[in-house]
């Protein structure tokens, strides 16, 4: 669960979630929508891949990352036990 928090822990990170979230898309989609360079967004999608909150899948050419919603509802459900 360590990997998940140091995901998260990333402003980056919880935009390309949020992206995820709307569509499946390709790396290069992905980078469209921020101001940093395309091996910055490899990096932040290998540490989402690491702490499997995203899934990727090879369509021809591209890489497709889809958002991994089992984790986050693991997570949830975790965080809902510590409440009293």
């Amino acid at each position: 669960m360590n990997s998940l928090f140091k995901a998260l822990n990333d402003e980056t990170r919880r935009q390309i979630v949020e992206l995820l979230k709307d569509k499946d898309m390709n790396a290069g989609e992905i980078a469209e929508q921020f101001n940093i360079s395309k091996p910055s967004i490899s990096h932040h999608l290998d540490i989402l891949k690491r702490a499997d909150l995203i899934t990727s899948e090879k369509k021809g050419q591209y890489v497709q990352y889809s958002l991994n919603t089992s984790i986050l509802e693991d997570l949830i459900g975790w965080i809902l036990t510590l409440k009293k």
